[in-house]
């Protein structure tokens, strides 16, 4: 490992060569996002323009000072320092005093030089980009989706089943020999619909934590894949291309096999127009990747992928932001309940899901980020 050596200055940076071509120092200060180094004793070695406008401060002031001092973690009760990370890790919606600047919500993402020994850099995204890049990590929607349905669940379901059973003496009352008043059965059908509709709510409104294990994730894939190929998904291609030396992963299995119908409904539905309807399941393994949990939990290393691929026309750009929401829908019939359970389910499981649009190859994915089990 190198050490003991200045790694950035405005002159150790290169310029452009030839007066054509914009050389390091010149994308270093045209970063759209802010954008820091940092030494092995946490001082801030450089800064680019879009630092200086987050934290109202000149450069000279940034460089030189204890990045623990200057961007300050509002998180009092979390049990990781984020400045003494030693692995890349990304601390997703957490409140920041950044600078002489008020408290920002924001997306912190931090990588270590592998050939700098103790050198980082951080890259710091306020809250309209993460949500626009679809890195949200809040759980307000999920907080909104369990008031909602404890509500509806208290005003709602008790009358529904007053209502029932007044349908079904009026039914009765009809005599015997009768095949029932048609008006009835109407009644009592949407009744069991909308009591249906209430029950799926009320998967929000416990807080319980999820039992966890160490899982071979493949048969629980392989289960959901059934089940959507019986039903909803008969006239799509379904292809796993998994990771054979994936490890065991830290889950509940009848979570993620509810997760993984909940995504290859979303896919099949999203699909129903094109040519050539396929879903793609892929899994891989990925070094390095954490996420800082909230409500003090410290940060969780999220190895475990599982993409759900589909080759549809993708989400709305007006929704993405509010995705994982409740009630929040492109289709006309739908609920907006799906990708919120599939959210709450993951966060459970001290996991991360994401949405991700590549509109060069014309595919939308869901990415599922899940801890690493015990080995087997």
């Amino acid at each position: 490992m190198r050490s003991g050596r200045t790694l950035f200055s405005s002159s150790s940076l290169p310029h452009s060569y030839g007066g054509t071509s914009p050389g390091v120092a010149d994308m270093f200060a045209a970063m759209p996002v802010a954008l820091l180094v940092v030494r092995p004793d946490n001082l801030i070695a450089e800064a680019n323009g879009r630092s200086e406008a987050l934290l109202n401060m000149a450069r000279s002031a940034i460089v030189g000072s204890d990045i623990s001092h200057t961007i300050r973690v509002d998180n009092p009760t979390a049990r990781i320092d984020l400045w003494q990370a030693e692995q890349p890790i990304a601390a997703y919606d957490i409140t920041l005093h950044a600078g002489r600047n008020a408290a920002v919500q924001a997306d912190v993402m931090i990588s270590p030089l592998a050939d700098y020994e103790g050198w980082r850099i951080v890259t710091i995204h306020t809250q309209s980009l993460a949500q626009a890049i679809g890195g949200r990590r809040t759980g307000g929607g999920t907080r909104s989706a369990m008031g909602a349905a404890a509500i509806l669940a208290h005003e709602i379901k008790n009358p529904l089943s007053g209502i029932r059973g007044a349908a079904q003496l009026l039914d009765t009352n009809a005599g015997e020999g009768n095949s029932g008043n048609p008006l009835t059965r109407l009644i009592i059908d949407e009744v069991d619909r909308i009591a249906a509709l209430i029950d799926r709510m009320q998967d929000f409104t416990t807080e319980r934590a999820l039992e966890c294990s160490s899982q071979n994730i493949y048969p629980l894939l392989d289960q959901a894949v059934h089940l959507a190929e019986a039903g909803f998904a008969q006239n799509v291609k379904i292809i796993g291309q998994y990771d054979p030396s994936l490890p065991f992963t830290l889950c509940n299995g009848d979570a993620l096999v509810q997760v993984m119908i909940n995504l290859l409904k979303n896919a099949s539905e999203a699909v129903q127009e094109c040519a050539r309807p396929t879903i793609r399941i892929e899994t891989a393994f990925r070094h390095g990747i954490s996420v800082v949990l909230g409500e003090g939990k410290g940060n969780a290393i999220l190895p475990i992928e599982i993409l759900v691929i589909d080759n549809g026309p993708g989400v709305p750009t007006h929704i993405q932001e509010h995705l994982f929401n409740p009630f929040i829908s492109s289709k006309r019939d739908g609920q907006g309940l799906g990708l919120a359970l599939v959210d709450k389910l993951i966060r459970d499981m001290n996991g991360f899901v994401q949405y991700v649009r590549d509109e060069k190859a014309g595919e939308s994915a869901f990415r599922l980020l899940l801890p690493m089990g015990a080995t087997a």
